[in-house]
């Protein structure tokens, strides 16, 4: 999915989303996913001065448009999910429920019958998106089996940590979501680098990779907001949201600015020779010499001395 959101607005971007879910689902669509911090839109005021006029403001609108999980906004895109029939992967601004102060870059997952299997926050923000966004955990590290495959995902520059990506290889991910925040990103001419990481992901991972970005147009913003993104560049056709398949090419992709779906069928058969080849967490690791240890518990400032493992729990594994 490469479309903007309704900048700010969590109702109206909600109902887009509901609506090309449901969209996709009219077209057989397994899966659906959306860019990075999608609901209500990525923090592009981040590049304003910090606590300039406009920042601030930014920030409070920001903060009273972020989505609590669960809550009426997640149960509209569930219904969503379930009228479409489709699995709905969604980039979303979290509030954490408890100190209401904190937002999180989060990928939501949703299954086909309306119910919210995981999420993962990401674990560290890039640059600028540390003053909006708070370091996440590793509740969510985890790849989920669906009855088309098992999926996984990571937002933009958490590809670049390369542990979180080898957590998710080895627990045998097949179809992984990249999520990025608008198409330029996903090319090779800027600085982030985003296809060759999603690329790298593909053929580390043996997988099939779906790099998904929104979109960020002048017209998109309030006019309060053109001078912030007047000196930007987005190149048509150098980069846009993508499927990328288990040997590291790019199977089909969109333009820069094209505003469309992009439904492409793919088959888990073409990863077996890949994966026969290396199985970087498989036959082709050393776990006597390296090993890798994950700690899936939620991060919280206070616990009470009483509070059971299982408690720890809040989401499914």
């Amino acid at each position: 999915m490469q479309t903007a959101p309704v900048y700010f607005d969590k109702n109206a971007s909600t109902e887009k989303a509901c609506r090309l879910i449901r969209e996709s689902g009219k077209k057989g669509a397994k899966i659906v996913v959306f860019g990075e911090s999608w609901l209500p839109g990525y923090p592009f005021f981040t590049h304003a001065p910090p606590f300039s006029s406009i920042w601030q403001n930014s920030m409070k609108m920001y903060l009273e448009n972020a989505v609590e999980v669960p809550s009426k906004t997640t149960d509209k895109i569930c219904k969503a999910a379930k009228d479409a029939s489709t699995d709905v992967v969604i980039g979303i601004a979290e509030l954490d429920g408890q100190t209401k102060g904190t937002i999180y870059c989060t990928l939501l997952y949703i299954s086909h019958d309306g119910k919210i299997i995981g999420r993962h926050r990401k674990l560290k923000p890039t640059f600028e998106e540390r003053m909006v966004w708070g370091d996440g955990d590793g509740v969510g590290l985890t790849a989920f089996e669906r009855p088309y495959g098992r999926i996984s995902g990571l937002s933009c520059g958490e590809h670049n940590m390369v542990l979180p990506s080898y957590a998710l290889m080895s627990q045998g991910t097949q179809i992984h979501i990249s999520a990025w925040p608008f198409p330029d990103f996903i090319s090779d001419s800027h600085p982030a680098k985003g296809l060759a990481m999603a690329r790298a992901f593909a053929i580390q991972g043996r997988c099939f990779v779906i790099a998904s970005a929104s979109l960020l147009q002048r017209s998109d913003l309030p006019d309060e907001y053109h001078t912030l993104v007047d000196g930007w560049k987005f190149a048509p056709g150098e980069g846009g949201s993508c499927v990328i398949g288990p040997d590291g090419e790019v199977i089909e992709k969109l333009r820069d600015n094209e505003d469309n779906i992009l439904q492409v069928d793919i088959s888990l058969e073409a990863i077996t020779p890949f994966k026969a080849l290396f199985d970087v967490a498989g036959h082709y690791s050393r776990p006597d010499v390296l090993q890798l240890h994950i700690n899936r518990g939620p991060r919280r400032s206070t616990l009470d001395i009483n509070t059971t493992p299982e408690q720890l729990c809040i989401l499914p594994e």
